[in-house]
């Protein structure tokens, strides 16, 4: 609905179109507060008052939590490099009951609501002489020097089994290589959930640790250490696993995942890189709905955001608890002396865009913030892509600035082994005005890509975008690899501007 009527006034729609909006706004009503409404100006009939019921709750485009849902993801790791947010995650497999997770997962957001699905950036086979099977467990990336360092906690054959690995890469998309051959801490019990910072003096640090928290000083290299391996007698009482280091302002934060079960998140501060630590409070307290939690946190373009993880997509598919969660993010504001403030359990809406999304540039299909029933595929060939496409399955892509009706033309690249589909192009949901509709034919196999072009009309302004995919087949209809829109021609453009 993000911006939906506002462009609807502006640009003049027609009635059927206030009706299809108005039909979107009745599903709503049980959000709306009508105390609020009722105070508006009594001379408002039903129309005006519903638009602005809307325009007040679409300011901006929010994203949607979890902000992942083609996969099932914890333990995120956010590094922000060169203006872009670089989320590293674990990963539970699909049919996992308990912990079963094989490899990490990496996506990326410029505005905080639509994520690039980058797929599995390295996984148990980066490192050979680890167990095979399980415990590719919460990662962390930092980069020094130009290049990027992955540190993940693995298994070991043998008892006690857990030990922290480290890989390295030349950019921060992979891939990761094993950068030593063996542990870079050995094996211990609770040796798990690396958090690494790199203080202003050019000193990096690595914390981790469950249930103890521990920490050693890293060399230069990044991939060895010097002196002992230190346990960190001042941690606070309820930490329990899943340390989050970092600086802010000449103060040192250790947040964390508080004591099982349920956990939730919180913080402690220090004056010095090593402690002693002073717990400060919980940033999020444990809610019954989650077993676990893991902090990361960031400054990104002006704002501060806490990600972490929750089972609602678990739970939209079984009423069984199943160790397959789901990250999310929150935005909050430091106090004035460094504190942070106590967050609402991880809500539906998630966090503001910023900015807006150019459609005239080539977005791969795996870049969106929402989508019901697809799933993403990885090959050495495209890369990433959209997969599992079935009849009504769709893709939504927030805050789409169109501008002023530039848009003539839509191209996307498809493989299709069927008789194909239709993606039906339409604005603010699923039902909403559709402005194109590109027909999909059989390709000649399911990795043959061929790029098809249909044309469009009446997009016009921001507007969330919605990829409705149609087709008469029961099973899959195709794989959707990138998509954009052409402009109409400058002298076209300035013809319509005169009038």
């Amino acid at each position: 609905m993000c911006l939906a009527l506002k462009n609807l006034a502006r640009k003049g729609h027609t009635i059927q179109r206030w009706k299809a909006a108005l039909n979107r706004l009745y599903i709503m009503m049980n959000t709306i507060n009508w105390r609020t409404v009722m105070s508006m100006h009594s001379s408002f009939r039903y129309l005006t008052l519903s638009v602005a019921v809307s325009l007040s709750m679409t300011l901006q485009c929010p994203s949607e939590n979890p902000v992942v849902q083609t996969s099932f993801t914890a333990d995120p790791a956010p590094l922000v490099y060169n203006g872009t947010v670089y989320l590293y995650t674990s990963h539970d497999e699909d049919d996992a009951n308990g912990f079963k997770m094989l490899n990490w997962k990496l996506y990326t957001s410029t505005d905080m609501v639509n994520w690039t699905d980058h797929g599995t950036i390295a996984s148990l086979a980066t490192f050979p002489w680890a167990v095979q099977t399980n415990d590719a467990w919460a990662p962390q990336v930092i980069e020094r020097n130009g290049k990027f360092y992955l540190y993940a906690p693995i298994s070991v054959p043998e008892w006690p089994k857990n030990v922290i690995a480290v890989a390295v890469a030349n950019s921060p998309l992979g891939p990761f290589k094993d950068a030593i051959g063996h542990p870079l801490i050995d094996k211990a019990m609770g040796n798990i959930d690396p958090t690494v910072f790199i203080d202003d003096d050019g000193q990096a640090y690595l914390y981790w640790g469950n249930p103890n928290l521990w920490y050693v000083k890293l060399n230069n290299d990044m991939i060895s250490y010097s002196g002992d391996i230190v346990k960190v007698d001042s941690k606070p009482q309820n930490y329990q696993e899943g340390p989050w280091f970092y600086k802010r302002n000449g103060k040192y934060y250790m947040a964390y995942a508080s004591h099982c079960c349920p956990e939730g998140i919180g913080y402690a501060m220090s004056n010095s890189a090593t402690g002693p630590w002073e717990y400060k409070g919980m940033i999020m307290k444990p809610d019954t709905a989650s077993s676990g939690n893991h902090p990361g946190i960031i400054d990104y373009k002006g704002s501060s955001y806490v990600f972490g993880f929750n089972y609602a997509l678990n739970f939209a598919l079984t009423s069984t608890h199943r160790e397959r969660r789901s990250v999310c993010v929150a935005k909050f504001t430091y106090n004035p002396d460094g504190a942070i403030p106590t967050l609402p359990w991880w809500n539906k809406q998630g966090v503001p865009q910023i900015g807006t999304l150019n459609p005239f540039r080539r977005t791969e299909a795996e870049t969106l913030s929402w989508e019901s029933g697809v799933k993403t595929a990885q090959n050495d060939k495209i890369g990433v892509y959209v997969t599992r496409i079935t009849n009504g399955n769709y893709l939504k892509v927030s805050g789409v600035d169109f501008g002023n009706n530039q848009a003539s033309s839509f191209t996307a690249s498809v493989a299709s082994g069927s008789n194909g589909g239709l993606i039906e192009l339409h604005l603010d949901s699923v039902d909403g005005p559709m402005i194109g509709a590109l027909a999909i034919s059989n390709t000649g196999g399911w990795d043959n890509w061929q790029a098809k072009t249909t044309t469009v009309s009446g997009a016009v302004g921001t507007h969330d975008l919605y990829f409705v995919f149609k087709g008469e087949e029961s099973g899959q209809l195709f794989n959707f690899d990138y998509w954009k829109f052409g402009k109409k021609t400058s002298s076209r453009v300035q013809v319509r501007d005169r009038h």
